[in-house]
Parts: C-alpha cells; structure tokens; sequence
C-alpha cells in the first residue's frame, strides 16, 4: 500500500502554512508527503533527492523563486507533476508558471481541504487552474499572439473535429473534465479521450499548453 501512494514535496517559505498542509495530505491513505522545502533551491535539490510525483510550489519563495524551481525540476524529472499553490493572482506569474511547465495554478483561496483532491487530478494528467484565472490566462496569451510574427502558413495545423474544438473552449475556460461533461452532455470518460486525442493532434503535454496552442494558431474567438 505504501508503495502505491502519491508521493508529493510541498515546497512554501511559510512555514506554518506548509505544516498544515503537510497535515492534511499526511491524513489522505494514498497520499504520502515525502518532503518539505523553504525555499526554491531545496525544492530542487529535495525533488532530485526524492523524486516525488507531485511538487506543491508557492510562486513566490527566496533564493529561487517557483516558477524558476519548477522548470529546473521538470528539466531534471520530465515525468513530476507540477502544482503552483500561490497568492498571486498576477498574469505574468501564471503566464511564466505555465511556460516553465507547472500543470496547474491554484490560488490559496481555495478549501486547503481541496488541495488532496487536486494533487491526484494533478497526478492522474489533469490540468488545473483557479476559474478566476482563466480568463486572465486567455488574455495573455493573446496579447503574445498580438505580438508575434505570424504564424507560417506552409506548416498546416492539426485538424480537430467539431467536438475537440468544443472541448477546447471548454477547457480554455479552466474547467475539470467533469464540469466538461455537464456542459456538453457528454459523458467524462468521454472528455477525457477527446482531451487525449488534442493533446496528441497537437503534440503537446498539457492543457494549458493546448489552449496556449490554440490561441496561437486563433483556433479560438478571443476579444
């Protein structure tokens, strides 16, 4: 049993934050916390020490911040989820976050009793963002769009069908597989192969990165 459980580094420089969040996942039965870390450089080092499946990350921590912790961690161990838990709402946190390969970025206004619930979507491939951020996410990465050269029209990009593309939007908007399924009467199971099938289409690693695709090819209507 022991080996079967999620095995997850907080990494936050508040101390009495991260021991109560250290408590709360320590209570789950298949989530083992196997770490903690103050600053962004022991994050890093206690990740290659432990390898963890999943690294909680504050944005915003002394000696190397999060954003920088979490690309050096993903440069070392493809395979670790990344979940930013931060009280930044601000855009280019998220933007930067996302860049440097996080899976997901909650704020700290969420339930810490939803955090257990968000590291195993984490770790079972999902990607999460707070809904208040989505909209923000979606505004810069157009703004970059604004910004870039065009995009190369010799190099055709990937077909999705209709469905994809509604699940695409639904996405864009930060919602879960589940709130998907509601929203298009469809049934989660199937969300979640057509979330696969995009992802593959588009030869991306997560959500976030195909909605950043999406905007870049203006696959998606953004004012």
């Amino acid at each position: 049993m022991g080996d079967e459980r999620l095995r997850v580094l907080i990494a936050d420089d508040h101390e009495l934050f991260r021991r109560g969040l250290r408590m709360v996942l320590d209570d789950e039965p298949d989530i083992e916390v196997v770490a903690e870390a103050g600053d962004g450089r022991d994050a890093v080092e206690r990740a290659r020490e432990h390898v963890p499946d999943v690294v909680v990350l504050d944005v915003r921590m002394p000696t190397v911040s999060g954003i920088d912790a979490a690309r050096l961690i993903r440069g070392d161990q493809p395979g670790t989820r990344i979940l930013m838990l931060t009280i930044s709402d601000e855009e280019d946190d998220l933007f930067e976050a996302v860049k440097a390969g996080a899976n997901g970025y909650l704020l700290k206004e969420i339930s810490i009793d939803e955090i257990a619930d968000a590291v195993r979507s984490i770790h079972a491939g999902q990607s999460l963002i707070t809904p208040s951020m989505a909209s923000k996410l979606l505004t810069e990465f157009a703004e970059l769009v604004r910004k870039e050269e065009p995009v190369p029209q010799d190099v055709p990009a990937p077909r999705l069908t209709p469905r994809e593309m509604e699940v695409l939007q639904e996405l864009a908007k930060g919602l879960s597989n589940r709130d998907i399924a509601q929203s298009l009467s469809i049934a989660e199971n199937t969300v979640k192969n057509h979330v696969r099938n995009i992802l593959e289409k588009l030869h991306l690693h997560s959500r976030m990165q195909a909605v950043l695709y999406a905007v870049r090819q203006n696959l998606l209507d953004i004012e």
